[in-house]
């Protein structure tokens, strides 16, 4: 039998590589004669690089430095592929995993910017940009200000990084932005959340970034002061990515798209499960947020297209699963999350093994 292995990372535990080599070697040690192909995805979220490193054969990574989400430098890379387009993941340069300590208010995206602006002076002809696990909810204000705009209060002097300038926001001024490239920039997002309301970057994504629920109305306070003195569509599907990340990049001129769909195209997603008789994905959390764009869900969705049975390992499930032939939750199997957390590697090698004593499907 034909197996195609194409999980996203487990986020803070398991790089994508790493979960689709664990998953291999438990599938194999009960069904030793099966034909194993390994595709680790990503959603535009950490991860990105590394997908299309491996499946673009001649992609360079490009090393810099850039200030970090908290303002510490951190050195990071963006990937030159071989047709001149560059690739450049926000969760590189301006991560959650990056802070000492979360700061909802006063990380931001300027070294996510900086990375941009690096791939802008050496010349790439298009960009994709990796949005997802981002530190902050500035709304893009930082990476724009890398890119030369200016954000400044009643007094023409610049804000602080991060939403907490944004309270103090008077002025926008964009004439300065530089231009995209020729070829344009495409961003690589895993939600299609919008900007502000309850489906938006504050409300959804801020707890996740140690936001309290009395901190939330105030961030989202500084995103709605940003977009009324932009003229920017808050309800663009995708604006409320990466802390608003997205809403700042349309701004910029890049057009917003679905992440996993990206990258699955570069490794050539779609004929790979059409050639497999089933499918393992998965990612850490498979809840109602993966539904909207994420790898489980895209996967899915090429599977039930040609016929071929999908399974699920997540970390944990927490929506419903019914359109998968079978699935496994690592919480489950080991007794709670921290124990699954303590030795993914261990439990992904069960969860796999598991799926392929109780889903043994036949060609």
């Amino acid at each position: 039998m034909r197996v195609l292995v194409a999980p996203d990372s487990f986020k803070g535990s398991a790089s994508a590589g790493q979960v689709a080599a664990a998953l291999h070697d438990g599938w194999l040690s009960v069904r030793p004669t099966d034909e194993l192909a390994l595709a680790p995805m990503a959603d535009g979220g950490e991860g990105t690089l590394d997908a299309f490193a491996a499946a673009v054969p001649g992609a360079q990574r490009v090393p810099l430095e850039v200030e970090g989400p908290d303002g510490r430098r951190v050195r990071c890379s963006w990937l030159l592929l071989p047709d001149g387009t560059g690739v450049v993941e926000l969760a590189a340069a301006s991560g959650l995993p990056l802070m000492r300590r979360p700061d909802p208010f006063g990380a931001s995206t300027l070294g996510f910017g900086q990375a941009i602006a690096a791939a802008l002076d050496h010349g790439v002809d298009r960009l994709l940009l990796g949005l997802g696990g981002s530190a902050s909810t500035d709304g893009g204000a930082g990476l724009l200000t890398a890119l030369g705009a200016r954000f400044l209060d009643a007094a023409g002097r610049p804000v602080p990084l991060g939403n907490v300038g944004l309270a103090a926001l008077d002025r926008v001024d964009l004439v300065g932005l530089r231009p995209l490239p020729p070829g344009g920039a495409v961003v690589l997002g895993d939600v299609a959340a919008p900007l502000l309301g309850s489906r938006g970057a504050a409300a959804v994504f801020g707890p996740q970034k140690g936001a309290s629920p009395a901190d939330v109305p105030e961030l989202e306070a500084g995103l709605l002061r940003l977009a009324a003195l932009t003229g920017g569509n808050p309800d663009v599907p995708g604006a409320g990515a990466a802390g608003g990340a997205g809403f700042g990049l349309r701004l910029w001129g890049a057009d917003l798209s679905t992440g996993a769909a990206a990258i699955g195209d570069a490794l050539r997603l779609p004929q790979l499960v059409g050639a497999s008789d089933v499918v393992l994905t998965g990612e850490g959390r498979y809840d109602e947020q993966s539904a909207a764009g994420k790898v489980p869900s895209y996967v899915l969705a090429l599977a039930r297209r040609s016929g071929t049975p999908a399974l699920l390992v997540a970390g944990s499930i927490a929506a419903t699963t019914r359109e998968f032939a079978g699935t496994a939750s690592l919480a489950d199997l080991a007794g709670g999350t921290p124990a699954a957390m303590a030795d993914p590697p261990r439990w992904l090698r069960r969860a796999a093994a598991e799926l392929a004593r109780r889903y043994p499907i036949a060609t």
